[in-house]
C-alpha cells in the first residue's frame, strides 16, 4: 500500500491526521505532499490549524471533507 492509500484510508476512518500522526504511525516524513497528491487526485482535504498549549507551536491537522 502506497502512503498516499495509507493516509487516505486513515483519513477515512479517523476524524483526522497530524504530521505527528502520520510519522509515528506510517514513517512519512512529508504528510502535506501526500495530501496535496490527494487533493490533485480530487479529494476535498480540509486543513484546520491548531496551537499546542505548551509549546505554543501551530501545526496542520487534515480532515477528509465534502465540497458541499
Amino acid at each position: 500500500m502506497t502512503q498516499n492509500e495509507t493516509i487516505l484510508k486513515h483519513l477515512e476512518n479517523e476524524k483526522g491526521i497530524t504530521p505527528i500522526d502520520a510519522l509515528t504511525k506510517y514513517g512519512c516524513f512529508r504528510l502535506s505532499a501526500r495530501v496535496n497528491e490527494l487533493r490533485k487526485q480530487g479529494y476535498y482535504i480540509e486543513t484546520i490549524y491548531r496551537t499546542d498549549p505548551e509549546t505554543k507551536k501551530t501545526f496542520a491537522e487534515y480532515r477528509l471533507g465534502s465540497a458541499d
